[in-house]
């Protein structure tokens, strides 16, 4: 753990290490998908982040905002998340996504 590498990693590849994502794919095709914003700007999968960011993405109706915290040397635990990110989502989004799940009409659609 030498500062330089913990300092920079591509935006991909920190939201996957953080488990935002389940495969680094699925992150690099959201940004590419203009999902994920810093500053309400798309940003490219090779942006780099960097200590103090703040990012938003979308995930369905779910929009959240996290700020990075570390950068890790690689894919962490799920108990270790917390220690590389902080959640700025408003709880209303949180709530917005249960109501969604408990509707009726959610399971009609298959989700």
């Amino acid at each position: 753990m030498n500062g330089s590498s913990e300092s920079v990693l591509r935006i991909d590849k920190w939201l996957w290490a953080v488990r935002l994502f389940k495969t680094r794919s699925l992150a690099s095709e959201a940004c590419r998908t203009a999902k994920v914003t810093i500053e309400g700007k798309p940003v490219k999968p090779s942006r780099e982040v960097q200590v103090g960011m703040k990012i938003m993405l979308r995930e369905g109706p779910l929009t959240r905002t996290v700020e990075v915290k570390a950068v890790p040397p690689n894919r962490v635990g799920a108990k270790l998340v917390a220690d590389f990110l902080i959640d700025h989502t408003p709880m209303e989004e949180y709530e917005k996504l249960k109501i969604i799940k408990e509707s009726p009409l959610a399971r009609l659609r298959g989700e």
